[in-house]
């Protein structure tokens, strides 16, 4: 199917039943999980929202999962997803949170730096076990630029296992053409050098991108997109479509242990 309307195909809530309500639920329940779980404030930067909320296990951490959220690099911060972090947490990870600052104010270039410093800090704060970095939507564009070589040291990057891309965007350049890209400020030059479908993986790189069946044909298209370029670079790729999820409801599936996305994350499906 051509698409001619950018704008539209980067419209969810519109195409989303009950979005509202939906969006209103990722507030209750992130500000439930914040009221029975300590949470670590750690600063990367020195910006106001240059941080993460470092929540760890009962026991000892298995190793570390950072989740980065969405919000088209222009809404939300770390602690609206809080949820999230249950079921990673629940299955013995510390779970890191980001909060990054938002466009206008930051280029989607500065932000990859922000997630970048956000990754290093966790990591030294967990300095023991791998490494999972999910993210949905921009974040899992961002958490897929962390794939990248120079992005991370190596001592960080060697330590990741897997990324998992939910519903990210992997090729900037059709935002060129919106209107959100008054806010965004991309340039030509800068949607190419953003774009992991355009970049080459760090070698021995594991990486799935998963995606709700009842999303946008341009989500499902930008899924599929990344896994098959880095597929064709040797990086350890699949491309999951979960059955009867749109854009705001497949997240759930990281809530609990045994949830669809945990165990995609931690390998444990």
């Amino acid at each position: 199917m051509q698409i001619t309307d950018w704008d539209d195909a980067y419209q969810n809530g519109a195409y989303i039943p009950g979005a509202d309500d939906l969006v209103a639920g990722w507030a209750t329940r992130a500000a439930a999980f914040r009221a029975k779980h300590f949470e670590e404030v750690l600063n990367y930067g020195s910006g106001d929202r240059q941080f993460l909320d470092l929540y760890r296990p009962e026991t000892a951490a298995q190793g570390l999962c950072v989740i980065v959220h969405g919000g088209y690099w222009h809404k939300f911060e770390g602690r609206a997803f809080a949820h999230l972090a249950a079921g990673p947490q629940a299955a013995g990870y510390a779970v890191a949170n980001v909060t990054y600052t938002l466009a206008p104010e930051a280029r989607i270039s500065e932000i990859t730096q922000e997630i970048a410093h956000a990754v290093i800090a966790a990591a030294k704060a967990v300095p023991d076990g791998p490494i999972f970095l999910t993210g949905h939507s921009a974040g899992g564009h961002l958490v897929s630029r962390m794939g990248c070589p120079g992005v991370l040291p190596d001592p960080v990057a060697d330590r990741i296992a897997h990324i998992l891309s939910i519903s990210g965007v992997h090729d900037l350049r059709p935002l060129l053409r919106t209107a959100m890209n008054d806010t965004l400020r991309l340039d030509a030059e800068e949607a190419a050098a953003e774009s992991p479908a355009l970049l080459t993986p760090r070698p021995g790189l594991r990486l799935t991108c998963a995606v709700g069946s009842e999303e946008r044909p341009e989500f499902l298209r930008q899924n599929d997109l990344l896994a098959n370029i880095w597929t064709g670079m040797g990086v350890d790729t699949q491309a999951v479509h979960l059955p009867g999820d749109n854009h705001f409801t497949i997240i759930a599936g990281l809530e609990s242990p045994d949830g669809t996305l945990t165990r995609l994350l931690l390998d444990q499906s």
